[in-house]
């Protein structure tokens, strides 16, 4: 079965839309399409798996933790990542989406994976 990544896009939408396209056992590969959204202030993401991103079309802001900081406050860098451009998070790297563009969507290839080390 083939599919086409950029088939049934929103127009927008006021939540972000995940679709799981892979899922086995030591990884997962989702399609992230984002309409301006961002992470509340106040929330982090720190999983388990390492996660690859690719931004296929729009642009995006992460802002992420620096290793080996703690609070009060981490040291914290702000990505800004366009069409075409990949980041890997390593498992429990804490980051948070900061912005995602508002005039054209963001649409993330994002590979979650264990193991590697």
């Amino acid at each position: 079965m083939t599919i086409n990544i950029f088939d049934n896009l929103p127009g927008s939408a006021k939540l972000e839309l995940v679709d799981v396209l892979l899922q086995q056992k030591s990884i997962r590969i989702e399609r992230i399409v984002s309409s301006g959204q961002a992470t509340s202030p106040d929330e982090w993401y720190d999983q388990a798996e390492h996660e690859w991103v690719v931004v296929l079309s729009g642009e995006a802001k992460i802002l992420i933790e620096k290793p080996g900081n703690s609070p009060p406050p981490p040291k914290t860098e702000l990505l800004h990542l366009k069409k075409g451009d990949s980041l890997l998070l390593k498992s429990h790297q804490r980051h948070r989406v900061a912005w995602t563009s508002q005039v054209e969507l963001t649409i993330w290839l994002a590979i979650f994976f264990t193991g590697g080390e």
